[in-house]
């Protein structure tokens, strides 16, 4: 076979092949806000309730309190965490139909990932940055979701 035949065909066998991230259908970025949304107030609205009225004497209390709304975000960081490891949903990503998932593998994400994308959400949340990305990138992956390296799925 001639040297320019072999070429063509190793390029046109290269172009065939398909990374896994090109099987994905990536949830949309509106998807992935109301999902956040009935996420807050379906886990964290009613842990901060408990904490405040169960747990405390009140909000004033609960607000004069440094620890309160901290052991709130740990709480809330820790369900999420459980959630995204067991079933790669919460019920937010549940009734949005979106999945969070490993980039590499496709399949559900470690307790450690789950943990690491809750903490660099909050970082990425609070530097406003990570959350401009997904409008950049074709697959949508935010900050924390590159940091993570998770990617979120419509199922």
């Amino acid at each position: 076979m001639r040297f320019r035949k072999l070429k063509k065909q190793s390029k046109t066998s290269k172009e065939k092949t398909l990374k896994p991230n090109d099987l994905f259908e990536y949830a949309t970025i509106v998807d992935r806000i109301k999902a956040f949304i009935t996420d807050m107030f379906m886990i964290y609205v009613p842990i901060l309730y408990v904490l405040a009225y169960v747990v405390m004497d009140g909000k004033d209390d609960f607000q004069a309190s440094v620890w309160a709304p901290l052991s709130g975000v740990v709480l809330y960081g820790l369900i999420y965490a459980v959630m995204l490891h067991k079933y790669g949903q919460t019920p937010g990503k549940k009734a949005y139909n979106v999945k969070v998932v490993d980039a590499k593998t496709g399949k559900n994400v470690t307790f450690v990932q789950a943990v690491l994308r809750f903490a660099s959400f909050l970082f990425s949340a609070t530097i406003l940055l990570g959350l401009i990305v997904p409008f950049y990138r074709k697959d949508k992956r935010s900050l924390h979701d590159l940091m993570a390296n998770t990617v979120v799925l419509a199922c």
